[in-house]
């Protein structure tokens, strides 16, 4: 078996490996990237990009069939599914080609081949052996099923949806979390019939029930029904449909079953427990600066438990290629870690909801105002409806700040510098927001919850 020496060993291409591989390299060290698959990993090639391409392919079709209220005449003649699948697979192409000059610009050694971590600080590859002085892992994460719902035929997944050579007539989406609503809004866009079944009692769960209460109006409008707070019970198939069961009896059938209930972590018979690193329901357990039980070995992304995302995976790869080269680092917490889901309308948050904040610091020191875009200039031009809400402590600094609209998720970043840098909406409300902008519709609730409404009671 031959022998390869590193200062880093990372297991895993995707978004938290390759950061953690382009920062490591940035600081000077000589660095081995393992990836089984194709630099990028999931995010670029079977979930953030792909997805997103379809969903601006459903946002154009949205637009031919509403330019007729804006004095434009078109005509929607249907989808061509082969174009959408062109469109979207050559901006992955793109992107990827990208990647891999940047991953070569800066001297990192790409290792393709399916790893395997030993407990010598290293990583097995076939007939080789890569040693690293540290390791990170960063192996992702894959789309979870329930028990006894097999995937296969009409029994689908995300990776199995982008794949589909037509444009369905009947969906049933098991799941109302980001997966599942972003499927069901592209479809819709498409022309297709779709239900989703969700066992909590709203959709987008986790997020403040303001928006998810809207988005279920929003759906509603747009024809996209559900149903919430009953549990799956059973899917049957044959040659023409899937059928699903709940436990009340409610029966739904479709030409396919979109499974998106989460993703679990990428973890088993990859030598982690032998190593040494320690695992819980399959995800690494590491502290807080994302070291694991193993000395020197790091784990980064959708196998540390939390929020997955590709950003957070980004944001922790950076992060430990920086301890590793001596930097003092601090964690960011998950709550200042923006959030966005890209239906139609956007979903986007950052910080606490409501609930939580009344959960942490009581119902009397928490303060929270809604702003209706219906009131915001742009938002009416573009033709969005939503809420901004911003919750806050009182008298004391923003706590969380949700988004509901088309475009909403560019805004974000503004919510997260408010909730990260604990700023009070005092001291945001001087600042100028620019006229016709979406934005000015979150000026308007500072500037509220700083006691001096401009374009609201």
């Amino acid at each position: 078996m031959a022998t390869h020496e590193f200062d880093v060993v990372i297991l895993g291409g995707g978004s938290g490996g390759y950061a953690a591989a382009l920062r490591a390299s940035e600081l000077g060290r000589r660095v081995a990237l393992i990836e089984k698959d194709k630099l990028g990993g999931t995010c670029l090639h079977r979930g953030c990009i792909p997805t997103k391409a379809l969903l601006h392919a459903a946002e154009v079709a949205d637009h031919i069939r509403t330019a007729g209220k804006v004095g434009v005449t078109a005509t929607l003649d249907g989808i061509d599914a082969a174009g959408v699948r062109a469109y979207r697979e050559g901006i992955v192409a793109k992107k990827h080609k990208g990647l891999e000059g940047l991953i070569k610009a800066r001297g990192i050694t790409v290792v393709s081949g399916s790893g395997r971590l030993e407990a010598d600080r290293s990583v097995t590859v076939g007939e080789d052996r890569y040693v690293g002085a540290d390791i990170v892992l960063a192996t992702g994460s894959y789309s979870r099923s329930l028990p006894g719902l097999e995937i296969g035929g009409r029994i689908i997944t995300s990776e199995q949806a982008l794949a589909l050579e037509t444009i369905p007539e009947r969906v049933i989406v098991l799941g109302g979390g980001v997966i599942g609503v972003e499927f069901a809004s592209v479809w819709r866009s498409f022309g297709a019939e779709v239900t989703i079944v969700e066992a909590l009692p709203h959709l987008v769960p986790n997020e403040d029930v303001a928006l998810s209460k809207g988005l279920e109006r929003a759906f509603r409008r747009r024809g996209i029904t559900y149903s919430l707070g009953v549990r799956f019970q059973s899917a049957e198939q044959d040659d023409s449909q899937v059928t699903v069961t709940l436990e009340d009896g409610t029966t739904f059938s479709g030409d396919y079953l979109l499974v998106a209930v989460g993703r679990g972590p990428a973890s088993d018979d990859l030598g982690f427990e032998e190593a040494g690193v320690r695992l819980e329901r399959g995800f690494v357990q590491t502290d807080e600066q994302l070291r694991t039980d193993a000395p020197g070995v790091w784990a980064v992304g959708d196998i540390v438990p939390g929020l997955q995302l590709a950003h957070r995976s980004f944001l922790q790869g950076i992060a430990v290629a920086e301890r590793i080269a001596g930097m003092s680092v601090p964690a960011v917490p998950e709550s200042q870690i923006p959030r966005v889901t890209y239906c139609s309308p956007e979903v986007a948050s950052v910080g606490l909801t409501e609930d939580a904040a009344v959960a942490e610091h009581g119902a009397d020191a928490v303060v929270s105002y809604e702003y209706n875009l219906a009131g915001n200039g742009k938002s009416e031009i573009i033709g969005t409806g939503g809420t901004v809400k911003v919750v806050r402590q009182k008298d004391g600094p923003v706590l969380g700040v949700h988004l509901l609209g088309d475009r909403v998720g560019e805004l974000i970043t503004e919510g997260q510098l408010a909730v990260s840098w604990e700023a009070h909406p005092e001291d945001i409300a001087p600042l100028i927001h620019a006229h016709p902008t979406q934005s000015e519709a979150l000026g308007e609730a500072f500037l509220a919850l700083a006691g001096k409404p401009l374009h609201a009671l």
